[in-house]
């Protein structure tokens, strides 16, 4: 399916924050601390593109770009604390950035986790249906037939969270403009820094909606708004490439889904449809035995692998509320400490 592309917006209508006066240089200390960001980041988007293109939207590959948008968000924090900015020094704008963006990540990934658990609910009537088909009971092959049809129809409903994350991502998207950092050569540094951290998880996020929602709205190509200069611009462009290509060819095909695992499990529900509602013949039997034990094997590859990425998206729920939590007790504490800056743990989710 074919979508009209999104016309080109600028993320600096208050002036590039990447461009110093002229004859402005960093010190080489913040320019290390820079350049040590920017490198990792570009290795940490690097991991997002597979070696083989068919693991795109795995659960496994959706767990992997997880994984690195939690690492990128720790690394923002250990950059801040290195930086050596006391809270009572942030300027207000890089508040805002940051509390802005932080806010709107824990309602996208509560809408995350909500579809996660809707889908593992799923693995409940998959059990139900594997232990009927372990009788021979034709009453109990269409019970299973019936279980499976339930399944199918949970699984193929809309969850309105995700469905209410696009407005929320476009917002995301606005917060990647940015201001204009003057006087302050560690605010330089954390403003670009949070650039790149913002751009990774804009683009993660949305995949992550267009695969839950089953829609390519959710998708924005950010080629045309990354600045060619940053090192970490050319990994990003082979990213979206590689990763948007193979998407819309996922969607092209009109699959009732775009989840590897789950996809999977359909394909075997849809081999036993036919044998447990018209019933096999003795020499059907074997291919019958053949196609339980594939679902039974899909169906336990798919709950364990929504249960792994569930995980890190809690852990990843977790760094971004910590990271809020910790800014807000420091303004308020008035705190100059610079190693409690966004430092402290916590597991509450009291946004909910």
């Amino acid at each position: 399916m074919s979508h009209p592309q999104e016309p080109q917006r600028s993320f600096f209508h208050f002036g590039n924050p990447f461009r110093s006066p002229k004859g402005s240089h960093l010190p080489s200390g913040l320019l290390s601390l820079l350049d040590k960001f920017e490198k990792t980041l570009s290795e940490r988007l690097q991991k997002l593109v597979p070696k083989d293109k068919s693991d795109i939207l795995s659960l496994s590959w959706m767990k992997l770009a997880m994984e690195s948008l939690s690492e990128i968000h720790r690394d923002i924090k250990n950059l801040i604390t290195e930086l050596e900015i006391p809270v009572t020094d942030w300027d207000e704008k890089w508040i805002d950035v940051y509390l802005d963006i932080s806010v709107k990540l824990l309602d996208i990934t509560i809408a995350f986790t909500s579809e996660l658990t809707r889908l593992n609910q799923g693995h409940l009537l998959l059990q139900c249906v594997l232990h009927k088909l372990e009788s021979n009971s034709p009453d109990q092959f269409l019970r299973a037939y019936s279980s499976l049809h339930s399944w199918r129809e949970q699984i193929c409903s809309k969850n309105r969270r995700v469905e209410t994350c696009r407005p929320v991502l476009d917002n995301l998207v606005d917060s990647l403009d940015l201001p204009k950092v003057r006087n302050s050569a560690k605010g330089k540094v954390l403003m670009r820094a949070m650039y790149g951290a913002k751009v990774a998880t804009t683009y993660i996020c949305r995949v992550f909606a267009a695969a839950f929602s089953g829609s390519t709205d959710s998708l924005l190509d950010l080629n045309l708004t990354v600045p060619a200069t940053l090192p970490w611009a050319q990994v990003f462009y082979n990213v979206q490439t590689t990763v948007n290509t193979e998407i819309k060819n996922i969607f092209s095909r009109g699959e009732f889904t775009v989840l590897r695992e789950l996809l999977a499990v359909d394909n075997c529900a849809n081999k036993l449809y036919p044998l447990l509602q018209d019933g096999f013949s003795p020499a059907q039997e074997e291919s019958f035995k053949h196609s339980v034990s594939d679902l039974r094997k899909t169906a336990e590859k798919l709950s364990q692998g929504l249960d792994n990425l569930s995980k890190v998206v809690d852990d990843f729920f977790k760094i971004v509320l910590s990271g809020r939590d910790a800014l807000l007790c420091n303004l308020r504490a008035g705190c100059t400490s610079p190693n409690s800056v966004l430092g402290r743990n916590t597991d509450e989710r009291s946004v909910r």
